[in-house]
């Protein structure tokens, strides 16, 4: 049987495989592994598609903020098109829930504050009864995420780097130059293992026994509605309710809504859940005018977290050349450009570039050693 080397096996293709393996290659002999037959199929490819520096924690909030130069202005032939459209989101408040919209509006004091009337003009199917009005974020915008994943795999593929799909691992083993990566009965070679599997990323860092993270894939459902006849809601925007109950965006001429779930739920191509379609419907109707006919489709994707929500990047304290690049929660996309530049360096062992130097990026926030007091013994002492 024939063993194929590489300086570095990527394992994952989604957006943070796909984007940290762009930037490797530059130097090194890199090959990209994704399990199922097309990059992106799980979380990149059912990603709500915001950019915005008001989500996640200060750790996200900052990698989103070294990401926004890349995204609004991309390098010369990157994309074929812009990789962002302006799209603000309307944080809309209701007399019911009124103290939810005021604390809401006190955490975010720089956001532009909207009476009802403007709320109304922005997304003319809020319910007006008991409006009180928004709170306006207007630095927000949709992400081409396909677009964005293409740059990064061409640029790949463009360096000499290889991608395999269907190509499920089944083991790892740790050897004195390397690692030995087996695909069913196929055998891959490399120095470096770089885990950015997304929801299966805990799955593979077993085969490695390498140091838990304790990821916990949470599932977010979302639906596509018509809008009412004879309205255009393109230049809608995204509303969110004060309490982020559920929200609503336009895509693609329709309406994507989600009831903003995070259900547990174990890697796996998940599906829908009636239930939760209902609710956003539920939630949405009591919102808005809307009242929803059918929907025309409806899917479900994986976000993946370790407790304290930050991301976990950096070679794994057990196991030697064992790079972990996971739990991106529901931001791999909005961060994928400072966050693999981050990466790469640390994986490359370099200083980080002069794009995303200033931003002051706390790389011990997310390093993997965080959890070293939470394995168990005999893992710790695993070396």
């Amino acid at each position: 049987m024939s063993v194929l080397g590489s300086d570095i096996l990527v394992i994952g293709g989604g957006m943070a495989g796909a984007s940290i393996a762009a930037h490797l290659s530059e130097r090194a002999k890199v090959h990209l592994l994704e399990m199922e037959e097309q990059p992106g199929y799980h979380s990149t490819g059912r990603s709500a598609a915001l950019f915005t520096e008001a989500y996640g924690n200060a750790t996200i909030r900052t990698l989103t903020r070294a990401s926004r130069p890349f995204l609004f202005s991309p390098p010369a032939g990157f994309a074929a098109i812009p990789l962002v459209k302006p799209r603000p989101v309307l944080i809309f408040g209701q007399a019911s829930r009124r103290d939810a919209f005021e604390d809401y509006a006190r955490r975010e004091p720089d956001l532009e504050r909207v009476s009802a009337k403007r709320a109304l003009e922005l997304c003319p199917v809020l319910q007006p009864d008991g409006l009180l009005g928004g709170v306006l974020d207007n630095s927000t915008a949709d992400i081409e995420v396909h677009e964005l994943q293409r740059g990064y795999l061409r640029i790949l593929k463009q360096r000499g780097g290889q991608i395999t799909t269907n190509a499920r691992v089944t083991g790892l083993i740790r050897e004195t130059d390397g690692w030995t990566v087996e695909v069913g009965a196929a055998k891959y070679r490399a120095a470096i293992v770089v885990n950015a599997a997304g929801a299966w990323a805990d799955d593979v860092g077993q085969l490695a026994r390498a140091l838990p993270i304790g990821l916990k894939p949470l599932k977010r459902t979302a639906a596509l509605i018509e809008p009412p006849a004879g309205l255009s809601c393109e230049d809608w925007p995204m509303i969110l309710d004060a309490e982020e109950a559920f929200y609503m965006k336009p895509d693609a001429r329709l309406l994507m809504l989600s009831p903003a779930d995070e259900t547990p739920a174990v890697p796996s191509d998940v599906q829908p859940d009636e239930l939760d379609i209902a609710i956003a419907i539920d939630r949405v109707e009591h919102a808005t005018t809307l009242q929803v006919r059918r929907v025309r489709s409806k899917w479900a994707g994986l976000r993946s977290f370790v407790g304290d929500r930050s991301p976990v990047v950096g070679y794994d304290p057990l196991q030697p050349g064992f790079f972990w690049l996971a739990a991106l929660g529901g931001y791999g996309i909005q961060t994928a450009p400072a966050l693999s530049i981050l990466a790469a360096s640390l994986v490359l062992e370099r200083s980080v570039s002069a794009e995303i130097a200033p931003f002051e990026i706390c790389r011990d926030e997310m390093s993997p050693t965080r959890f070293l007091l939470e394995a168990p013994a005999d893992r710790r002492a695993h070396r």
